[in-house]
């Protein structure tokens, strides 16, 4: 226990640091709580007072560096992850009706089309939402397989849509969800031009 750890931090008056005292107070009762630590057990793995503690968890002091790497320590996580939260709740990202970068995959070409709609900030994409567009009912299309689920929704056109060794028929606003790791793909075109919003969704690398 350092008994010096109080004088180590300072009250909030600043409104920026009212919003990262916050976040870190909510992270640090959701880690306390999910490994079923009292708050006297956490102060004390933290090397921290119970005072000091109760007053970071309800955002009342701005804890210092040094705290905030015990505090991770004590929770077995990254510090980073303590100002989870904190970004997220402000981050957005607007793709305007026709915008969107085209990205390529395997045999793109004029007559099909991937506009990726943009992702929000951050090491790993968990969701990845896109534009396919595809007006050559004679060009062949390969089949796929990722990670994690993928949703998709047909806006014009019909297609048939191949899933494992099944097919399947989808008409303007039919919607299939799906495991990314069965090998998945449009096998025909139905009805040119065939538009459709899908959606994949990642499974989360955070511990």
């Amino acid at each position: 226990m350092n008994p010096h750890a109080a004088d180590e931090d300072s009250s909030v008056d600043e409104p920026l640091s009212a919003d990262v005292c916050r976040a870190v107070g909510t992270r640090v009762r959701e880690l306390r709580s999910g490994m079923g630590m009292t708050m006297a057990a956490f102060a004390d793995e933290a090397g921290i007072s119970l005072g000091m503690l109760s007053k970071i968890e309800h955002a009342q002091t701005a804890p210092s560096l040094n705290t905030l790497v015990n505090l991770a320590r004590a929770a077995k996580v990254p510090l980073t992850a303590l100002f989870r939260g904190l970004d997220e709740e402000h981050d957005l990202v607007i793709t305007r009706a026709g915008e969107g970068n085209e990205i390529i995959h395997e045999g793109s070409s004029p007559t099909r089309i991937y506009r990726d709609l943009g992702s929000l900030r951050g090491p790993n994409r968990r969701i990845e939402a896109m534009i396919t567009t595809l007006t050559d009912d004679e060009q062949h299309f390969p089949l796929y397989q990722h990670e994690g689920v993928e949703f998709l929704h047909v806006l014009e056109g019909a297609v048939e849509y191949g899933y494992g060794s099944n097919s399947y028929k989808l008409d303007i606003g039919d919607t299939m969800q799906i495991h990314g790791e069965v090998a998945h793909g449009p096998v025909a075109i139905l009805s040119t031009p065939v538009r459709f919003l899908s959606i994949k969704v990642y499974p989360s690398t955070e511990s």
